[in-house]
């Protein structure tokens, strides 16, 4: 099929080469914030696994054209957007193009994170004689080639049977085990999505309010969590405490969902507490290490191991580290922050300053001269440390692990001193 993609989110890219990968002819047209020149040296997209490759291998098999204009294009099968919400305005503009006032039969596919009914919207400016699907993009960040490619699930918003036959085919390559799409009208599948993130958020932040209380009480939340999973109405998923999370897509998602209740004249008292509860708990490491140290900060040195807001990704958009690091830099702490992928974001958000050094290669570096260390991401590099040379680094000996990655009794086995979300090495640790 000729398909005509526009954006410059990770899910256009994605797509323009999945697309082209299995045959399609695909021209992409970027967004005017993201040109080639600029989207092409993105530490993010770089950094996806696979994804980099199958691009330059569609390009250069020109199954993939990246294109400036859409002037002069035949009209295509599909239009696919990928656009962020603050895009709509683009949209709309390729939309009313004459290209589909004087062509019948193309189908749109709005693969965007724009509020609910704006398939709708979008289909009525393109002209009736045409199709729209609602297709939500539900990739993995760091996940998202294999997400797109062998999808575990499309939701699949269809009111009509050629927009449905015409997106099977179109995916038809990603589709041979078992059927993956779950059909349903357009504003259901664009609700699905959200509902879907706001869900996942609740549980988060609900589990993260139960790891305050177990703090409280003296409880260790890993027996609390395992609990929790066992029962089969629960279940073990997103049900991890933390030092909050963040994300492009997942916040994102959590305030359109906000939005679309506000619009529709409903308070959403529920997602303010998720987002009020995540917004509190990426400040929890710093109120331990301000406990720890009874307020004497000035002057120290911490290490941080992970900046990104999920391991896999460069990304650190509504990232932990952010509102963490500002909470140190008010009282005086200088930074040794290490992370594989994620430092030339942090740099691009915070500027370069004397009291952050960052680090990429050995995670050790940052420890060193330092009086404790803050896990904030769970990059696999940092599971299983060498805790003796750990313990002769830190002045302190303090380990603050904001993601319950390590075992409590071990680390302090080792001579350590260990400080989790909700948990305890022993009875005596607060």
């Amino acid at each position: 099929m000729r398909v005509l993609l526009h954006g410059s989110e990770l899910s256009a890219a994605t797509a323009a080469a999945a697309l082209a990968w299995v045959g399609h002819q695909v021209d992409w047209l970027l967004h005017e914030s993201a040109p080639w020149s600029v989207l092409s040296n993105a530490d993010w997209l770089r950094r996806e696994p696979e994804l980099m490759t199958y691009i330059e291998q569609a390009l250069a098999s020109r199954t993939l054209q990246i294109i400036e204009t859409y002037e002069h294009l035949n009209p295509p099968d599909v239009v696919w957007l990928a656009l962020s919400p603050d895009q709509r305005q683009s949209a709309n503009a390729l939309l009313e193009t004459s290209m589909f006032q004087h062509h019948h039969g193309a189908v749109l596919i709005n693969n965007s994170t724009f509020p609910v009914g704006e398939t709708e919207r979008l289909h009525a400016l393109m002209g009736q004689q045409h199709s729209s699907v609602a297709l939500p993009d539900t990739l993995e960040e760091g996940r998202a080639w294999t997400t797109f490619t062998r999808p575990s699930r499309w939701l699949l918003g269809c009111d009509d049977e050629v927009g449905e036959q015409v997106t099977r085919e179109l995916l038809r390559a990603f589709n041979r085990r078992n059927d993956v799409f779950q059909q349903m009208p357009r504003r259901a599948a664009e609700l699905t999505k959200l509902s879907i993130n706001g869900m996942l958020a609740t549980r988060i932040s609900y589990m993260n309010e139960i790891a305050g209380l177990a703090d409280t009480l003296g409880v260790d939340v890993e027996h609390v969590r395992q609990g929790m999973g066992a029962d089969s109405r629960i279940g073990y998923e997103y049900l991890y405490p933390g030092c909050g999370f963040g994300g492009p897509n997942f916040s994102r998602d959590l305030m359109r969902l906000a939005d679309v209740q506000s619009a529709s004249g409903r308070n959403s008292a529920l997602l303010e507490q998720v987002m009020d509860i995540n917004e509190q708990k990426k400040e929890t490491l710093f109120r331990k290490l301000w406990t720890f140290f009874e307020g004497d900060l000035a002057g120290r040195t911490i290490a941080i191991w992970g900046a990104a807001f999920k391991p896999g990704t460069a990304r650190i958009d509504h990232a932990p580290v952010l509102t963490l690091l500002e909470a140190l830099w008010a009282q005086g702490v200088n930074i040794n922050l290490h992370d594989p992928a994620a430092t030339p974001a942090l740099h691009a958000a915070v500027g370069d300053r004397d009291d952050l050094t960052t680090f990429t290669c050995d995670p050790y570096q940052a420890c060193e001269g330092a009086d404790a260390l803050m896990l904030v991401t769970e990059w696999k590099t940092y599971w299983n440390p060498d805790w003796h040379r750990l313990a002769s680094l830190l002045s302190a000996k303090l380990v603050l692990d904001g993601r319950n990655i390590y075992d409590p009794a071990f680390v302090a086995s080792c001579g350590l001193r260990y400080r989790g979300i909700g948990r305890r090495a022993d009875p005596t640790t607060h």
